[in-house]
């Protein structure tokens, strides 16, 4: 079901009315660097990007991908953020600003709420974010009163989660560039995306764990062969990381809001530096590790990522689409190409449910969205 263009040409006229001579905000969705305001919220709407150095990303799909919407798994979820498939196939979804978890059925759809997650803190761009599960436990990656921080719960079945223990704590927390992606990775070890929270040198300084791609044990410590024995660190210099994904050969890729030009798709290792605030995109300069493809921020806002059918999926806030980037090794195979533009407004989150199967959430409903009837929603994806 495709979004009423009517009524995102009024809202966009009604935004820039309400902003017109403001600055922009610095959201994980529009470009710039100051907190946002209710004042700013879409006020960069009418920024050009920087002209392509680069091959550019196709906006129409081509022969070479397919994604076909079979169907909407469920419906009327508020601010959902994380999501994570538990063993026998249902999922658990999260709320950013509810701070809740609810059980979805795989099958039917049907939604059990789990509760409310103690100390989760929203604000902004903080709140209850991505979740993992592992061994009989629910990892959740929340903003608490003081830091952002990794927790988990025990859940055996039911309508209950067991009680939050800490896993880490102490990533930098702020009103915006929070990251709050986390997930296993075929090694076994827990990764983290992070973000510098707009203080952009936090990306630079290896002591922080801002700005950071984190590896760890399940139980938080550094994990085995990290890149300094002792620090949870993986990787640094990255602005702000919401998707991390691994493809079939067990390599590490990881999506990122870029500022005023370029987001960025990047394939991660142990060590290296992705250049903010010292560059942003592709470059070429020493000691920076350029992407692997990049966007003009209107066009995706990167949010979630997932591989499958050898592509890494991309799913785009302010960009409302689904870009698909297809894989040879260690490289691309092709131009990205992109899918349900505008048809379901901002996308957040897209899991792999094995085989050509995806399920993508919706994000119409973080305060920064156009909700319509039934938003958001989970939505079910088979793609080739």
């Amino acid at each position: 079901m495709s979004r009423p263009a009517v009524v995102k040409a009024l809202w966009g006229v009604a935004v820039l009315v309400l902003v017109a001579g403001c600055s922009s905000g610095g959201t994980e969705d529009r470009p710039g660097t100051a907190p946002p305001t209710s004042a700013s919220a879409g006020a960069t709407a009418s920024v050009t990007p920087a002209p392509s150095t680069s091959p550019a990303p196709t906006g129409a799909p081509s022969a070479g991908g397919r994604v076909t919407v079979t169907g909407t798994l469920t419906e009327g979820l508020k601010s959902p953020w994380g999501l994570a498939e538990l063993p026998g196939g249902d999922l658990l979804v999260s709320s950013r600003d509810e701070r809740t978890v609810t059980r979805v059925d795989g099958r039917t759809g049907a939604k059990t709420p789990l509760g409310e997650v103690p100390g989760v803190v929203p604000g902004g761009e903080g709140g209850l974010m991505g979740l993992a599960v592992r061994d009989g436990w629910v990892y959740a990656y929340l903003t608490a009163e003081s830091d952002n921080r990794i927790v988990r719960m025990r859940y055996g079945g039911g309508d209950r989660l067991g009680a939050p223990e800490p896993v880490l704590t102490g990533i930098p927390k702020g009103l915006v560039h929070n990251g709050g992606r986390i997930a296993f990775g075929p090694d076994g070890m827990l990764y983290a995306g992070t973000g510098e929270t707009g203080r952009t040198g936090l990306a630079q300084d290896r002591d922080s764990l801002g700005g950071k791609i984190l590896r760890m044990t399940p139980e938080g410590r550094p994990a085995p062969g990290n890149p300094s024995a002792g620090s949870v660190v993986y990787s640094y210099g990255h602005r702000n990381v919401q998707g991390i994904a691994w493809d079939s050969a067990g390599r590490l890729w990881a999506a990122e809001f870029g500022q005023n030009t370029w987001d960025e798709l990047n394939l991660v290792e142990s060590g290296k530096n992705y250049g903010w605030p010292e560059v942003e995109g592709r470059t070429g300069r020493a000691g920076f590790v350029d992407p692997v493809a990049q966007w003009p921020t209107s066009e995706a806002s990167p949010s979630g990522i997932a591989f499958a059918r050898g592509a890494i999926w991309m799913a785009g806030l302010r960009g409302e689409r689904l870009w698909r980037v297809p894989l040879a090794g260690a490289e691309r195979s092709g131009d990205p190409e992109a899918f349900l533009t505008e048809e379901y407004g901002r996308l957040r989150t897209v899991l792999a449910g094995g085989g050509g199967r995806l399920w993508l959430v919706t994000s119409e409903t973080d305060t920064r969205g156009t909700p319509g009837p039934g938003d958001d929603r989970i939505l079910r994806l088979e793609v080739s």
